[in-house]
């Protein structure tokens, strides 16, 4: 059994970045936060991925922080800012995804609960994809700790603000089908088929112009720090900066080719 954390796997576009930890419902102590910035960071810059999915090894996603390193010395909360720590969470207002520093993709593969610090990793994904064991709290105010990842603001983007009070009021869970139905995760599908489901989601956005690609997310990353007029002249800019220069009719007609055979193959 790895020493490691955090693994990594690499294939075929695709990284599988899995938190591993089973034993602790895979917590985020110090040590793994510091490898899941490394193993992020390393798909990232590994030109032949083009989407990363994150998930847990089972049984859980994740519990959160590491309860028992948090109640001996504060954990990861007691945050030392120099950078002998590379665990410590970043804030930077002007980034979204702070726990998850990267430019690609991510989808979340939720395969069993996701808690707490769990439930905000999980909202820094791009999307989710849930397991039908998959299951959702927040319990922040139960344990008497205050959310640094963004949760204030990706969980009420995700369910809206009143589920999301509710959320945090309560610590109630939330189940997967339930969790679809507020719209928190994109599909729910069983235990067994997570894992490839997710990788073929991720294998479809390799097929995509990936400069086009991480243009637009970057700009839906912008857009949700804005007011709505601010984020369509946000939009317009950056579509301007991205289409400066000459477009070549060809490779866009190759393209839409691709797009309407592509098109035609789901339709059936």
């Amino acid at each position: 059994m790895s020493d490691r954390t955090v693994l990594l796997e690499a294939r075929d576009g695709v990284a599988v970045v899995t938190l591993n930890r089973p034993e602790a419902r895979n917590a985020m102590s110090r040590q793994l936060l510091r490898e899941l910035r490394q193993s992020m960071a390393e798909a990232d810059a590994d030109d032949t991925v083009h989407a990363i999915v994150l998930t847990g090894a089972d049984p859980a996603f994740c519990a959160g922080l590491d309860l028992k390193e948090l109640g001996t010395d504060g954990g990861v909360l007691n945050n030392d800012p120099g950078p002998a720590d590379a665990a410590a969470p970043t804030a930077d207002p002007g980034r979204r995804r702070a726990v998850l520093s990267v430019d690609k993709p991510v989808i979340g593969a939720v395969n069993g609960v996701a808690v707490t610090g769990g439930l905000e990793l999980a909202l820094n994904c791009d999307f989710l994809v849930a397991s039908e064991r998959a299951r959702f709290a927040d319990t922040h105010a139960r344990i008497g700790v205050h959310p640094l990842w963004g949760l204030t603001v990706l969980l009420p983007e995700a369910v809206g603000l009143r589920r999301a009070r509710e959320m945090s009021s309560t610590g109630n869970f939330v189940d997967a089908g339930t969790a679809l139905e507020w719209g928190l995760v994109n599909h729910v599908v069983p235990h067994d088929q997570l894992l490839p489901f997710a990788v073929q989601l991720a294998r479809d956005i390799g097929t995509s112009d990936q400069h086009a690609l991480r243009s637009i997310l970057g700009t839906y990353q912008q857009n949700a720090l804005l007011s709505g007029g601010d984020a369509w002249e946000n939009e317009q800019r950056r579509a301007a900066a991205f289409h400066r220069g000459p477009v070549d009719p060809a490779e866009i007609e190759r393209r839409r080719q691709g797009v309407v055979a592509r098109g035609r193959t789901q339709l059936h």
